[in-house]
């Protein structure tokens, strides 16, 4: 009998229900202007800044240093043009890897097309940037460093404090989009060294529509767009209150979880890839050779083509990802996998699989063996010697 085994988590998580009932009330009776000063507002004001202490408690900031915005990619673009806007004495240098999310790649490259000095690190075979490149890349004009904590598409956590460390000898501030490690690995913004750092609600299970920038206290950055003074001036537009009221209890949820999740997803995940390569010949993990988020594979196989092999795993009710969500629909082959150096073949046949919360034993098992019956259709199907290529 088909199941439906959802197993694509690094692209969005279900909504806790805890998150769900704590928004309610804020779509109705609760629904003021957290900026008007009679009891409606008031009572506004309270719930948010309420939200704003969790999230902070959640990567070990202040309060005052947590920037609400409209998800992960507003908070890259703000980090990123924000420090930008705001830069004095004549730096401008920006600092990137090659296998960031396009929220920063793409932010990079437009500025790098308006004249911005850009460097765009290489990783190793691993995906991970090297501490001794980006310090030979660091200028007296370097500005920002924005490398991301953990990978979308491999978990590949990189070395962010000591990233950030040699960043701060060269006195220039430090990024880091940390989307897809918030939740997953303990993040203190604090032992990380980092002057900013993103993250998303929808990945930690509320509600799509909200995140937030952790900007350090004293780091100047100026809003990217006009408008009222709400978010310290920073980030105007009146607050998406239900939605930032959900993103705290998510965020609260996160905080607690991390006591034991991360090691059960962990157990379950090296199952599931133990099983795989044990079951599927010609099958291969990504990344494997570096610190990774405990929810995370990104495996390839041979004589088969990733997107082929989506469509088929989810007429079986598997659903899993070749890579990021947003790039999903396009043909463009994984900017991450090759950046890592893998053949064109091995970048063709590569997916995701990314764990949860609510991912079980049996789920992971039934996958396993639907995973191993798809490839081997495809394989019958293919041309003689497609396993080879």
């Amino acid at each position: 009998m088909t199941q439906s085994v959802y197993l694509d988590y690094n692209a969005t998580t279900p909504l806790a229900p805890e998150v769900l009932e704590v928004m309610l009330p804020y779509f109705r009776e609760e629904f003021g202007n957290p900026s008007s000063i009679h009891s409606f507002g008031q009572r506004a004001k309270a719930a948010l800044y309420d939200a704003r202490e969790r999230v902070a408690s959640l990567i070990g900031a202040s309060p005052n240093e947590i920037l609400f915005t409209s998800g992960g990619t507003e908070a890259d673009n703000l980090a990123i043009l924000g420090v930008l806007e705001a830069a004095e004495g004549g730096r401008r240098h920006l600092v990137t890897s090659s296998v960031e999310h396009h929220a920063v790649l793409n932010t990079m490259k437009a500025l790098a097309k308006k004249g911005v000095p850009v460097t765009f690190l290489k990783v190793d075979r691993a995906g991970r940037v090297d501490p001794e490149d980006l310090k030979s890349a660091l200028t007296p004009g370097t500005l920002l460093v924005s490398i991301m904590h953990a990978n979308n598409e491999t978990g590949v956590v990189q070395p962010v404090a000591e990233l950030a460390r040699l960043t701060h000898q060269a006195g220039a501030y430090f990024h880091t989009d940390a989307v897809q490690s918030i939740g997953k690995i303990p993040v203190r913004v604090r032992e990380l060294g980092v002057d900013l750092l993103s993250l998303s609600g929808h990945k930690i299970y509320g509600p799509k529509g909200t995140g937030a920038l952790y900007v350090r206290r004293g780091v100047n950055v100026r809003p990217i767009f006009r408008g009222g003074g709400q978010e310290r001036a920073r980030r105007p537009g009146t607050e998406n209150l239900p939605g930032l009221v959900g993103l705290g209890r998510a965020a609260q949820l996160a905080e607690t979880h991390l006591a034991g999740e991360p090691n059960r997803v962990a157990v379950l995940r090296d199952r599931l890839t133990e099983d795989v390569l044990a079951r599927i010949p010609g099958s291969a993990p990504n990344g494997v050779e570096a610190e990774r988020t405990p929810n995370t594979v990104n495996l390839s196989f041979q004589g088969v083509e990733g997107e082929t092999l989506i469509i088929a795993l989810d007429l079986k009710g598997c659903a899993v990802s070749t890579g990021a969500a947003c790039s999903s629909g396009t043909v463009e082959p994984s900017h991450v996998l090759i950046a890592m150096g893998l053949s064109p073949q091995q970048v063709q046949g590569s997916i995701r699989v990314s764990l949860g919360r609510y991912t079980t034993a049996e789920e992971i098992a039934y996958f396993v063996d639907v995973l191993e019956s798809v490839v081997e259709s495809i394989r019958n199907h293919a041309p003689s010697g497609a396993l080879r290529s």
